[in-house]
């Protein structure tokens, strides 16, 4: 079984993985946006077809639950800001499509710990030839080497006509292996979070 198949299934409303405490820290959304479009016109929000999906080194299995979970969150936050979100994709203005991806890292530290000091005669840096103690650098070098499961949580909003995306917003975080109880009143703030800057002013 892989380290990432051991992580809990109930951790990964990941999804909002790195959008809720299952980070190391709440991580900041980056956004983009086409900058020559008109946002103006946009009132009715469905979901893509193609959204939910998970991919990278040993891409989660979220169930159907899990992803309604998410898609809820999401609606709620867009609501709030006053959008209609929709069933019907042919009653939409815009459609809504998130996807998280999953990469394994390696995390490479070195620690400077003091020496133990052994006694001796010995010669120490060119002066006291006879000192009692031999003590070259008086620190060790330690080299830490940790994995780790690195998410990236993506939304894209996506113009029907143009079937491109027009808005995009991403964040990225180190991911805790630990089980994660998701409060409501979380899962909401987070998605409120990464769909802060919808639509763009």
């Amino acid at each position: 079984m892989t380290r990432w198949k051991r992580i809990s299934a109930t951790f990964i409303t990941l999804s909002i993985a790195l959008l809720l405490g299952a980070c190391t820290t709440a991580p900041e959304p980056v956004f983009d946006f086409k900058h020559d479009y008109d946002f103006s016109g946009v009132r009715n929000i469905a979901f893509y077809k193609g959204s939910g999906e998970v991919s990278g080194d040993n891409p989660l299995q979220l169930s159907d639950f899990q992803k309604e979970r998410i898609d809820d969150a999401l609606a709620r936050a867009l609501q709030t800001k006053g959008f209609n979100v929709v069933d019907d994709a042919n009653q939409a203005d815009m459609l809504m499509s998130w996807h998280l991806g999953t990469h394994e890292k390696t995390d490479v530290r070195t620690y400077e710990t003091p020496a133990t000091m052994s006694m001796g005669y010995g010669y120490y840096g060119g002066y006291n030839r006879y000192s009692m103690y031999n003590c070259w650098n008086c620190t060790n070098t330690e080299v830490r080497v940790s994995n780790y499961t690195e998410g990236t949580f993506i939304i894209d909003m996506i113009d029907p006509n143009l079937q491109k995306s027009v808005w995009r917003s991403v964040t990225q975080s180190k991911l805790k292996g630990k089980k994660h109880e998701d409060e409501p009143g979380e899962i909401d703030e987070a998605a409120q979070r990464v769909l802060a800057q919808f639509p763009p002013l």
